[in-house]
């Protein structure tokens, strides 16, 4: 038998990665910008770009980035597994797919999606009640802006890769700034969306039997 167990401390720690993702982003996105005003990249002293801080900052965001996606996950799975106490029979898919549906090829474009809107509606004091309007828009808008800077991003490591002038290079940087900005954007909403399920599932927890810690 399941039990509920509380997510507050995980969304909590979600909420601070992302947050740090977001600096790193900002950070980022202006080394972009100092980039397209310096002009020619194949003669930039990598002295005066600060170059050593610079791999310092892209690890760093890297192992941020990593840590950010571990504990979410390890969220995500904690608030389905609440979700299959409240309504299991709302659940499509086996609480595995709040872990494994990110690492699906393809699938990873709207499983790991399918299942939050599954776990909000079971959060919900109505489970079974329809939809409200506009009731996943926040949901919704998370997931178009991460889907939507994970492409962006891969489209600018492949042209960082092919480019072999400060005409491409340039362009590869424009995709790599927009690529941030939306990185951004979904990381806000994506604290939006942690807040808000956490806090449902904390009230509705509370309100039938306490939450375990």
């Amino acid at each position: 038998m399941r039990m509920l167990k509380n997510p507050s401390g995980l969304s909590k720690a979600v909420v601070a990665l992302l947050a740090g993702n977001i600096v790193f982003d900002v950070v980022l996105g202006l080394v972009d910008v100092r980039s397209l005003a310096g002009g020619d990249w194949d003669s930039a002293d990598p002295a005066d770009l600060g170059a050593g801080n610079l791999v310092v900052a892209y690890s760093m965001a890297f192992t941020v980035y990593v840590a950010t996606a571990v504990v979410f996950i390890i969220w995500f799975h904690r608030v389905r597994n609440n979700a299959e106490v409240w309504a299991s029979d709302l659940q499509t898919r086996t609480p595995g797919y709040a872990i494994g549906g990110w690492f699906i090829p393809i699938g990873n474009f709207w499983i790991p999606r399918a299942v939050a809107v599954e776990i909000w509606r079971a959060s919900r004091w109505e489970p079974y009640a329809a939809d409200g309007k506009g009731e996943l828009t926040l949901l919704n808008s998370w997931w178009a802006f991460l889907i939507g800077a994970n492409m962006v991003n891969w489209v600018s490591t492949k042209m960082y890769d092919a480019a072999e002038t400060n005409e491409a290079y340039d362009i590869a940087t424009v995709w790599s700034l927009v690529g941030y900005g939306l990185d951004i954007v979904a990381a806000v909403l994506a604290i939006l969306f942690v807040r808000r399920l956490t806090s449902m599932q904390h009230a509705k927890a509370t309100g039938m039997i306490p939450a375990a810690q």
